[in-house]
């Protein structure tokens, strides 16, 4: 510790606050939050420590704060100066996805969806689902039941769901809000595992449709049943009175800990989610901090349940007393549960955990030294796509600390290039991207990737000095193989990589990841391209026509399977339906 950083410590206050670490580079590589400045930071720095924190003390040269009013105060800024700067010791708490949730809109007309962006102000939300599979089947059987609004923009007549009775057809008829605040009522109570008056209505439907020989018809209330089923079979009924309630516990190991959630609402168990995080110091503060993320992008349930023995008055402030922490009974007995899911996800995934962590560590570090770069954050890495010249684009991932940050990652359509002519088109989007940055204000990363050899890297190159841009710029050179072996640096030298080494595990994921982001959009690109060409060849067919078969169907095989009703929908004459049947009769989809 340099005498500086000593001073800095001694004259601490010893008030609430957070606290930011800063490398050789004056980037901030930890935030943290503390009821005493001087005695908390203090800590880091006497006694012997795992290696976790060893490392993180190592690469602490200065150190900033401030101080607040409260530990509350200190507590809602530590979370968002970790949203700010994405420390590099603090990256676990980034990215975490939200949950699906389906949501009754508030319109005049509301529609089913699924959203991940479900506040707790927003009315009419069900859920969570552990994931989209179960959110989207789960919509599926809803909007058979009842009958909302099914299409995005309401159209001039009612459509095929009408007169199937899957909506109440309000664009050409008057439907009252109070028929739709009651349909709302019954999905709640369908989410709650009410479902015995509609399986009954179902089954006599099935019954009656096979005594007349319907069978395809009654095979559908058959298949309806059994989703119906699926949808409450795994959900056990614990609390009578239908409240939504998250319970939490933890086992920690050394200077990890694994969280564990289970999400019952309205009495019902839904599911269960581990998560193994990494601490420095105190277990107490990372908890807090993973579950005020967690609750900034869900929404609050009535109750959450914790065990005893941790100090959440900050966690009360913040989000009200809806904390528990039952000693007896049936709550003590799920926060037994939850601690028996953590110790399990602990005991099974640890090990994967701990090497995927220490490789990607180790794997930046690498790249530091062999490139000379003392601090490496964010890496922006390019590729282009085009298929003989045809459909161009490029695509921009990002990896922040060695993870990948999909909300960061671009697409472009190359617009001035005409040819297959990878050196102009890694030009192009290089010189929109930063400038974009510098016009924007976006953030600079600290190296740039282009998948590409030496002539992608010299036009990476010429663009920054354009730029007046000072970002490192690497290629990646692959052999005759077609596999990376080597980086080439700014100087043009050629650094060859041990393809048993971290660095080439990870250099080799990202250049797999911008190839795979760049290819499958240059297919959606290049197959929207191939089905407008055959469609501009049907008559009767124009362009308004054409745009509106592609975003209904996709592609042409759903085309050529769509019913002569839904084509009519889209305001299709006889003569083109007619016209494009014919002409699709022997397309197969690409």
């Amino acid at each position: 510790m340099n005498e500086i950083l000593k001073e800095k410590i001694k004259s601490l206050p010893e008030k609430p606050g957070t606290y930011q670490m800063l490398d050789g580079t004056g980037k901030i590589i930890y935030v943290g939050k503390a009821k005493n400045l001087r005695r908390r930071v203090g800590s880091y720095f006497v006694g012997v420590h795992d290696e976790k924190t060893t490392r993180l003390v190592r690469d602490i040269v200065d150190l900033q704060y401030i101080i607040t009013s409260s530990e509350k105060e200190a507590f809602l800024l530590e979370i968002s100066q970790i949203k700010k700067h994405v420390p590099k010791y603090n990256i676990q708490f980034i990215g975490d996805s939200t949950y699906p949730y389906i949501e009754i809109t508030e319109e005049k007309y509301p529609r089913l969806r699924i959203t991940r962006t479900a506040s707790k102000n927003r009315k009419n939300i069900f859920g969570p689902f552990p994931d989209s599979y179960s959110a989207n089947q789960t919509l599926k059987v809803l909007n058979i039941i009842f009958p909302f609004r099914k299409c995005d923009r309401m159209p001039k007549k009612t459509c095929l769901y009408y007169f199937i009775h899957q909506c109440l057809g309000p664009c050409e008829f008057e439907v009252s809000p109070e028929e739709y605040k009651t349909m709302a009522k019954k999905v709640k109570s369908f989410l709650a595992g009410n479902t015995k008056e509609y399986l009954e209505l179902y089954k006599e439907k099935m019954d009656e449709h096979s005594r007349n020989l319907e069978f395809e018809k009654a095979s559908e209330y058959r298949d309806l049943i059994t989703a119906i089923e699926k949808t409450t079979e795994q959900q056990q009924v614990i609390f009578p009175d239908i409240l939504n309630r998250d319970i939490i516990n933890w086992v920690t190991y050394d200077n990890y800990v694994t969280v564990n959630i289970l999400f019952m609402r309205q009495g019902r168990l839904l599911f269960s989610r581990s998560k193994i995080i990494s601490y420095y110091l105190n277990p107490e503060e990372v908890l807090i901090n993973y579950l005020a993320e967690h609750y900034d992008k869900n929404p609050l349930p009535d109750e959450i349940l914790l065990p005893p023995g941790f100090d959440y008055d900050v966690f009360k402030e913040v989000f009200g007393d809806i904390i528990f922490t039952p000693q007896r009974g049936k709550k003590k007995r799920l926060l037994e549960m939850a601690e028996e899911n953590a110790k399990v996800h602990m005991e099974n995934n640890l090990k994967t955990f701990l090497n995927k962590e220490n490789k990607t560590i180790l794997a930046m570090s690498e790249l530091e030294s062999v490139l000379g770069i003392p601090s490496l954050k964010r890496i922006d890495a390019f590729d282009n796509s085009n298929t003989a010249g045809q459909d161009l684009v490029s695509a921009m991932v990002v990896f922040e600390n060695g993870l990948p940050n999909k909300n960061q990652y671009r697409k472009y359509k190359i617009k001035t290039v005409e040819n297959s002519d990878d050196y102009h088109m890694m030009q192009e989007v290089l010189y929109r991207r930063y400038q974009n940055m510098l016009m924007e204000d976006l953030e600079k990363p600290d190296l740039i990737i282009v998948d590409g050899g030496i002539h992608q890297l010299r036009a990476g190159k010429e663009v920054l000095g354009q730029l007046g841009v000072n970002i490192p710029i690497i290629g990646l050179k692959k052999d005759d193989y077609h596999k990376t072996d080597a980086i080439i640096n700014e100087a043009e030298k050629i650094i060859k990589l041990d393809r048993h080494s971290n660095l080439y595990s990870l250099l080799y994921k990202i250049q797999e990841e911008v190839h795979r982001f760049a290819i499958s959009f240059h297919r959606n690109v290049a197959s929207k391209s191939i089905y407008a060409s055959i469609l501009d060849t049907i008559p009767k067919i124009g362009e308004a026509t054409k745009e509106k078969l592609l975003k209904k169907y996709k592609n042409l095989e759903n085309i050529k399977n769509a019913s002569r009703e839904e084509l009519k929908e889209l305001r299709l004459t006889n003569e083109a339906i007619d016209n494009l049947f014919l002409a699709l009769k022997d397309v197969k989809n690409r």
